[in-house]
């Protein structure tokens, strides 16, 4: 079972994250798992338990700092406050840094919103060494995806009509 953890990001602040670890394996290697616009709930714990399950230690920062919600426009609300440069260069760098202290390999991976952030992972996370996103991309104000270097693997359905697999070619 896994557990809330500290760790630091970069700039030196505190974030907390939902750890979940194999049994034995503080040397496995590493996964950022990136919340939807829910928050850090169950859900998304269960999937940081099923890569755990899997022999990786998984790592869900919480970038809405303790809320959650079910509501769509809380939901909507949070995301739209949540600023996404901070997440990826903060959060979640700092999230794949604490991985690597112990893990050669440390990957990100997100759904929806954390699909948007994991490819900026990909863009701005230098110590990642892979990414794969679930269905989301971010803004092209946000940076030149062509000059990720990272292996990412983009997850889009043909008939979404929020992230249409169109919406991701550079």
């Amino acid at each position: 079972m896994g557990q809330m953890v500290t760790f630091k990001r970069p700039d030196g602040k505190d974030c907390n994250g939902y750890l979940a670890s194999p049994a034995g394996g503080d040397k496995a290697p590493g996964v950022v798992v990136i919340q939807e616009w829910w928050g850090l709930n169950d859900q998304i714990k269960g999937v940081a338990e099923r890569l755990a399950a899997l022999g990786y230690r998984a790592l869900v920062p919480d970038l809405y700092k303790g809320k959650v919600t079910l509501d769509t426009a809380e939901a909507k609300h949070l995301m739209t406050n949540l600023n996404f440069g901070d997440a990826a260069t903060q959060d979640v760098r700092g999230a794949s840094q604490h991985l690597k202290q112990s893990s050669a390999k440390v990957g990100v991976v997100g759904f929806c919103m954390g699909g948007a952030l994991t490819v900026l992972a990909a863009l701005y996370v230098k110590e990642v060494n892979a990414c794969s996103s679930w269905y989301g991309f971010p803004p092209e104000q946000a940076g030149d995806v062509k000059t990720i270097t990272v292996p990412l693997q983009l997850h889009l359905a043909e008939k979404d009509a929020s992230f249409p697999p169109d919406g991701a070619r550079p």
